[in-house]
C-alpha cells in the first residue's frame, strides 16, 4: 500500500493519522466555528490591528464617510424621513465602531494574499515619512515638523489623497484605495446592531430583513446554542415531523453534529447504518484532540451544492450509503437573518470578502448546505445549444450530445420545479423590460426554480419558506427522505486518501479527511468509501486536489469567472417623475432575475457576448460598487439606494484564470471580453434612459452621470460613448463574479484536462468530480441547471461503478463458498 496516499490498516494506517492530525493543526486555514443551525453574534471577530494601525484606519474610514454639517446638505434633499437623514448625514464611520469591526475582518476573516500591503500601508500612514510617501506632497506643510501622519492631516487633504489613489498611476494605491472603500462601506452599510438595525437605513429607504419574515420564536437562530439542538427537537417531539420540519428545516434529522463527545457521535451515525471504529490508544493524533474516527460508507460527497447535492441524492435514493461533508453551516428557514452583513458572513465563502489577487474581480461564491444553490438569484437556464454544440464539436465530448444529457436537463428542472410565468414583476426588472421594449432589444423570461409568485429581494441570503428549490430543498431531501445519507456540516476535507492498486501504475480513491473544531481546536475524522466524489466548487476542488498529492498540471488552470459590469439609473418617486416604477417599488424586492436580454449574448456569431440581467443589491453591496468622490457623494448616492435600478452585462469569457487555492486567485480578462461588456455598458444605458430614468451612469472611478431630461440628443450620444468605452481594467470599474468554472475542466485528452466524460479524474480511478469546475470552458448563462444536469450524468457513472463493485463482492463471497475445504 502507498503509506503516503492510501489509509489501510496496521502501521499504514497509524502513519497516515499522526500525519494528518499534523498537517490539520499546523494548518493555518481558518475553520468555520458556527453552529450547526445557527452562527454566533456577526462579526464576532478579535481586532488585533496596533493602536497605531487603528489610528491610521479610522482616519481613512472617517475619509470615506464623515460627519457632515447637516444644514449643508439635508434641505437639498426632498425627503420623507428627515430626522433620519440629518442623523445619517452626521453619523460618521466611527461614530458607529466601523473602524474596529473592520480591524477585527482585516485579523481573522480577510484571507487575501496582498492582506499584509493593508497592514503595512496603514503603519506606514501612522508616519510623517510614511504618509509622504504613500500620498506625496499633498501631506507636507510648511510648518514644523512639515511631515504629518495621515490621521492628522485636514479632512479635505485626506479626501483629495484618497482621490489621488483612486486615480493613482501606480496600481498598489489603486488596490489599496479599492480594499479599503469596499471593506468600509460593506461594513457601514450592512453592519446591524443588537436590533438587527443600522443607523443609514431609514434614511435611505431600506427596511432591512424581509418584513414579511418572521422568524419562529423558539428557533435555535435565539437560543444560538448547539446543546439546544437537540433539547428542542425533543421539546417538539409532540408537534409532529411537519412541525419540527418548519423550525428545523427538512434536512435536520440526518445531519451529525461532531462537536457531541465521540461516544454519541459514533452513536449517531451507527443508528444511521455507518459503521464507526476508532484507533487503538497508541495511535497520538495532537495534543488535546480526541482519537479520529474512522467512518465507513459506501460514498463519500465533499459539498453539497448544486453538484454534490445531486450526486448525493441519486446515490442515497438508489440504495447506497452516502456520507455528505459541508465546509458552511446548515442554515434553516426559521433561523435565517435575511440581514445582508450576517447573511454573507455566515453563507458566502470567505465571508463575501473574496477577490482575484489583484483586486480586479470581486467575487461571491456560496459556502452552506445547498452551496450556491441556498444563496443564488434563482435563474435556472438550460444549457444553451450554441454551447452544446462548442462542448460536442469543438471538444469532442460526446457527453453533450447524449439522450442521457437532455434526459439530465429534464429532470433537474422538474425537480427544481422550474417555470418562466411572472405575476408581479420587480423594480429592476420591470426598468429592463420596458427599456428593452421601448428600444426594440429582445427581452425574455427566465426560468426560475421557484413560483410565479415569488416575489422575494432577499434569495441572496437564503430562502425563507423553501419555496426557491435549492439543493437543500430537494436531492438532500432525497437524501433524507432514502434514509440512507447523513449531512456533517461545518468540516472541511483536507485530503482526499488514496492508494496504489494491486499490479498496476495506477491510484484508488479511498476517502476523504476531514477537519473540523472541537472543543477549542481542530480534530480529525475519516471517511473510508468505495467512491469518493469531490464537488467543492470552481474554487476550492482545485486546492482540494492538488493538497492530496495529484500533479495533473491543468488541476486550477482554465478559470472562468463571467465577468460583471453594470449600470445604474435614477427612477425618482416624486409626483413629477411620472411615478414609474410605481413610487412603493423598492430596488431590493421583487424576484432578483425574472428578465434577461440576449442583445449583445452573440453579435459576432462566435457564441460569445454578454446577456443583460438584474442583480440583488442590498445596502452593502450597492454602495461598494458606486463611485466614490467624497463622503458628501456617497452620502448623496446612498440617499437614492431605494430607487437606483441596476442592469448588468455578464460577459461568456474567453479570458481565464488561475486557482492557487479559495483565497489566491489570478485572472486576466481578454480584450474581447472587455470589448463585449462595453456592448453591454452601452446597451444598458440606452435601456436605462428608454424606461424613464432621471440620471444615469457607470460605476467608473470618475463618477461621471448625466441628467438625461436635461440634455440634448447629441450631448446623451457623446456620454453614452464616453462611458462605454472607457477602459473596464486597472481597476477602474467594479467588475463582480458570482459564477466560477473551468479550473479543472473536462475532456478527452488527459493532458489538457483534469476528468474524462464520466466525470472522473484521470489520475486516480474511483475519484470523479462533480461541480462547475468540469465546465470545458465559460457557459455564458447563469450555471445552476448544467450544474446539475452534468452531476446526473456523473451520478450514473458512479453508480455503475459501485454496482460493478457489488457485483464483484458478492461474485467473491459465492466463490469462497463453493471452494471445497481442505482434507
Amino acid at each position: 500500500m502507498d503509506q503516503q496516499n492510501g489509509v489501510g490498516s496496521g502501521r499504514d494506517q497509524e502513519q497516515a493519522l499522526i500525519e494528518l492530525s499534523g498537517a490539520a493543526n499546523n494548518d493555518n486555514h481558518i475553520i468555520d466555528t458556527e453552529e450547526l443551525l445557527g452562527a454566533p453574534p456577526y462579526y464576532c471577530y478579535v481586532n488585533s490591528l496596533s493602536t497605531r494601525e487603528m489610528e491610521s484606519l479610522t482616519a481613512i474610514c472617517d475619509t470615506l464617510l464623515p460627519s457632515l454639517p447637516v444644514s449643508n446638505h439635508v434641505h437639498h434633499h426632498h425627503h420623507h424621513h428627515h430626522d433620519a437623514v440629518a442623523t445619517f448625514y452626521q453619523s460618521s464611520a466611527s461614530m458607529s465602531d466601523t473602524p474596529q469591526r473592520i480591524g477585527g475582518l482585516v485579523s481573522e476573516r480577510v484571507e487575501h494574499p496582498k492582506k499584509w500591503l493593508i497592514r503595512l500601508a496603514l503603519w506606514l500612514l501612522s508616519t510623517g515619512l510614511g504618509t509622504f510617501v504613500l500620498c506625496g506632497r499633498r501631506s507636507l506643510s510648511t510648518k514644523f515638523p512639515f511631515f504629518h501622519a495621515f490621521s492628522h492631516l485636514s479632512p479635505q487633504k485626506r479626501q483629495d489623497i484618497l482621490i489621488s489613489w483612486s486615480l493613482s498611476f501606480f496600481f498598489h494605491l489603486r488596490m489599496l484605495f479599492k480594499a479599503v472603500k469596499l471593506l468600509t462601506l460593506l461594513v457601514f452599510f450592512s453592519q446591524v446592531d443588537d436590533k438587527n438595525e443600522n443607523l443609514t437605513w431609514k434614511a435611505i429607504g431600506y427596511c432591512g430583513a424581509d418584513p414579511e419574515f418572521k422568524p419562529h420564536a423558539c428557533s435555535p437562530f435565539k437560543t444560538s446554542k448547539l446543546q439546544n439542538f437537540i433539547s428542542k427537537e425533543q421539546e417538539y417531539e409532540e408537534d409532529g415531523e411537519g412541525a419540527k420540519e418548519e423550525r428545523f428545516g427538512p434536512l435536520y434529522r440526518h445531519l451529525i453534529n461532531l462537536k457531541h463527545p465521540r461516544d454519541i457521535v459514533a452513536d449517531n451515525l451507527g443508528r444511521f447504518g455507518f459503521p464507526v471504529s476508532v484507533p487503538p490508544k497508541k495511535i497520538k493524533t495532537a495534543a488535546n484532540s480526541s482519537r479520529p474516527l474512522i467512518i465507513k460508507s459506501d460514498a463519500v460527497v465533499v459539498g453539497s451544492g448544486s453538484g454534490g447535492g445531486v450526486v448525493a441524492g441519486v446515490l442515497a435514493k438508489a440504495g447506497y450509503k452516502v456520507i455528505v461533508l459541508e465546509k458552511g453551516n446548515y442554515c434553516t428557514r426559521s433561523n435565517l437573518s435575511l440581514l445582508e452583513g450576517p447573511s454573507m458572513d455566515q453563507m458566502y465563502l470567505g465571508g463575501g470578502l473574496l477577490a482575484t489577487n489583484d483586486m480586479g474581480v470581486v467575487i461571491l461564491a456560496g459556502s452552506t448546505v445547498g452551496g450556491g444553490s441556498t444563496i443564488n438569484w434563482s435563474a435556472s437556464i438550460k444549457t444553451p445549444q450554441h454551447v452544446i454544440n462548442e462542448w460536442c464539436d469543438r471538444y469532442e465530448l460526446e457527453l453533450f450530445d447524449s439522450k442521457l444529457y437532455k434526459e439530465a436537463m429534464d429532470v433537474v428542472c422538474d425537480k427544481m420545479g422550474v417555470q418562466s410565468e411572472i405575476l408581479e414583476e420587480g423594480f429592476n426588472n420591470a426598468v429592463l423590460r420596458k427599456g428593452c421594449e421601448e428600444l426594440g432589444y429582445p427581452v425574455n423570461d427566465i426560468p426560475r426554480n421557484s413560483p410565479p409568485d415569488h416575489y422575494c429581494g432577499w434569495c441572496c441570503m437564503g430562502c425563507k419558506d423553501g419555496r426557491k428549490k435549492g439543493t437543500s430543498e430537494t436531492w438532500l431531501v432525497d437524501l433524507v427522505n432514502s434514509g440512507n445519507g447523513v449531512i456533517l456540516p461545518g468540516c472541511e476535507a483536507i485530503k482526499v486518501l488514496h492508494k496504489r492498486r494491486k499490479g498496476s501504475d495506477r491510484k484508488t480513491a479511498t476517502g476523504v479527511a476531514f477537519q473540523f473544531e472541537y472543543e477549542g481546536h481542530k480534530d480529525i475524522c475519516i471517511v473510508e468509501s468505495k467512491v469518493t466524489i469531490i464537488a467543492c466548487g470552481a474554487l476550492s476542488t482545485p486546492h482540494l486536489l492538488k493538497r492530496s498529492g495529484l500533479k495533473s498540471e491543468n488541476i486550477g488552470k482554465n478559470l472562468h469567472l463571467h465577468p460583471v459590469a453594470m449600470a445604474w439609473g435614477y427612477f425618482p418617486d416624486e409626483p413629477l417623475s411620472g411615478c414609474w416604477p410605481e413610487k412603493e417599488k423598492k430596488s431590493y424586492e421583487g424576484g432578483i432575475m425574472t428578465a434577461m436580454s440576449t442583445v449583445v449574448a452573440n453579435m459576432d456569431k462566435s457564441g460569445y457576448g454578454a446577456v443583460l440581467q438584474t442583480p440583488a443589491l442590498h445596502p452593502g453591496m450597492f454602495s461598494t460598487l458606486m463611485p466614490w468622490l467624497s463622503g458628501a457623494d456617497i452620502k448623496r448616492r446612498m440617499l437614492r439606494f431605494s430607487r437606483t435600478a441596476h442592469i448588468f452585462a455578464l460577459a461568456r469569457d474567453k479570458g481565464s484564470g488561475n486557482v492557487y487555492s479559495p483565497n489566491s486567485i489570478s485572472y486576466q480578462m481578454e480584450t474581447t471580453d472587455e470589448e463585449n461588456l462595453k456592448k453591454g455598458l452601452d446597451k444598458i444605458l440606452r435601456i436605462l434612459a428608454a424606461a424613464g430614468a432621471e440620471e444615469i451612469g457607470t460605476h467608473h472611478c470618475k463618477g461621471k452621470s448625466i441628467n438625461v431630461r436635461k440634455v440634448s440628443s447629441h450631448e446623451f450620444e457623446r456620454f453614452i460613448k464616453e462611458e462605454s468605452s472607457r477602459s473596464l481594467r486597472n481597476l477602474n470599474t467594479q467588475i463582480c463574479s458570482a459564477h466560477q468554472m473551468g479550473s479543472c475542466r473536462m475532456g478527452i485528452d488527459p493532458k489538457l484536462s483534469v476528468v474524462n466524460q464520466m466525470g472522473e479524474t484521470w489520475e486516480v480511478e474511483e475519484l470523479f468530480i462533480a461541480d462547475s469546475s468540469v465546465f470545458p470552458t465559460a457557459l455564458g448563462v447563469n450555471p445552476m441547471v448544467t450544474v446539475q444536469a452534468i452531476a446526473y450524468c456523473t451520478a450514473q457513472s458512479v453508480l455503475d461503478v459501485l454496482k460493478r463493485k457489488k457485483l464483484n463482492r458478492l461474485s467473491q463471497s459465492l466463490g469462497r463458498q463453493t471452494v471445497p475445504p481442505p482434507p
